[in-house]
């Protein structure tokens, strides 16, 4: 049976922004809070020292805690801490989902366990109200695209991304002026995975979504070498550009404290990235004494969109990433060979 979209949904941009500026700040529910990123969104949005500019006009004022994944340690440990940190901004803790989209507007899904996404995000998404999912989207390919499908249905502003995507000096590449039209792109990053997800899904995600940051979609295939210390990725796009990122898998560099990074190759020059959370690179220098963005690149896109904006990244942008993940599984699987994103996208169609 299709997911029947709610009528008032095609006027919620208007709502929302009307809403902002006539009734005061729009109410943001939290769904999950076993995630540092809840926190560190709530005191973004909430904190009047930091809520300033294009971070005000968001509240948030709700959050339903669920329940932590036993499985993953980081949730069980977590879950009770980040519940007491969020209370401190004044956030209200409910008892159920339901309770939260009554009092709330807007939904950031924060749940650590990308399983637990596909089941909450489908109760926001019937509700109308627009949603941003924390990193990851899902835990697999199936439970993505099921996601994305639910908010075409519905017709429910809906988007996920890795915070990576809007460090200042990751998104400065695009234009740079000692790099130009960007031809080409070198990254590495950490490699961590965990059993409950799909191998890409858990850390990986943060360089692919850097990679599309820099380069756009359009990348046709994808090859992966494996080793026990490297994931090693070719991707070629349709007009020839070449990206490549080594996921390291070993020592002190595989952990998700390392700092992702990268070279640019563009028509008049070559220059590293910036290092995640940091500015634009000059001369090929990265700056590290400036302001740390960290989230707040990503907490400003986010209060764009929750005051009516449009997602910044579109719904066949977020099939291209997971499917270029799918597709480097599926050549490692095949001992290298260059996978199709097109046909990864066909196979899920047909089913």
């Amino acid at each position: 049976m299709p997911i029947l979209a709610n009528p008032c949904i095609a006027m919620l941009g208007l709502v929302v922004s009307a809403y902002n500026q006539e009734a005061g700040p729009v109410r943001v529910g939290v769904l999950g809070i076993d995630n540092y990123q809840s926190v560190a969104y709530t005191q973004l949005f909430n904190d009047p020292r930091q809520n300033k500019g294009e971070l005000s006009g968001l509240k948030v004022t709700v959050a339903y805690p669920g329940e932590a994944s036993p499985d993953i340690q980081e949730s069980v440990d977590n879950l009770p801490k980040w519940k007491e940190q969020i209370q401190k901004f004044g956030v209200r803790i409910v008892a159920s989902v339901g309770e939260m989209l009554k009092e709330s507007d807007v939904v950031m899904i924060m749940s650590l366990d990308g399983r637990k996404h596909r089941k909450e995000a489908e109760a926001v998404l019937r509700s109308g109200k627009p949603l941003f999912i924390g990193r990851p989207l899902a835990a697999d390919w199936q439970d993505a695209m099921a996601i994305l499908k639910m908010a075409e249905e519905t017709k429910t502003p809906c988007w996920s991304s890795s915070q990576h995507r809007f460090s200042p000096g990751f998104i400065g590449m695009r234009n740079h002026p000692e790099v130009g039209k960007v031809l080409g792109l070198d990254l590495h990053g950490g490699y961590p995975t965990h059993p409950s997800h799909s191998e890409m899904y858990w850390h990986a995600l943060h360089s692919v979504d850097t990679i599309y940051t820099i380069l756009g979609p359009g990348c046709e295939t994808v090859a992966c070498t494996s080793t026990p210390l490297t994931e090693s990725i070719t991707a070629v796009w349709g007009d020839g550009r070449v990206a490549t990122y080594r996921g390291i898998k070993t020592g002190d560099a595989h952990k998700a404290a390392v700092k992702y990074s990268g070279t640019v190759y563009g028509d008049k020059g070559v220059s590293i990235t910036g290092i995640y959370g940091h500015g634009v690179p000059e001369k090929g220098v990265a700056p590290t004494k400036d302001e740390y963005m960290g989230y707040k690149g990503i907490a400003i896109e986010m209060a764009k969109f929750f005051k009516g904006g449009p997602a910044p990244v579109g719904i066949g942008e977020m099939r291209e990433v997971f499917a270029f993940m799918e597709a480097a599984q599926a050549s490692k699987r095949q001992g290298g060979k260059p996978v199709r994103i097109a046909d990864i996208l066909k196979a899920t169609d047909r089913k």
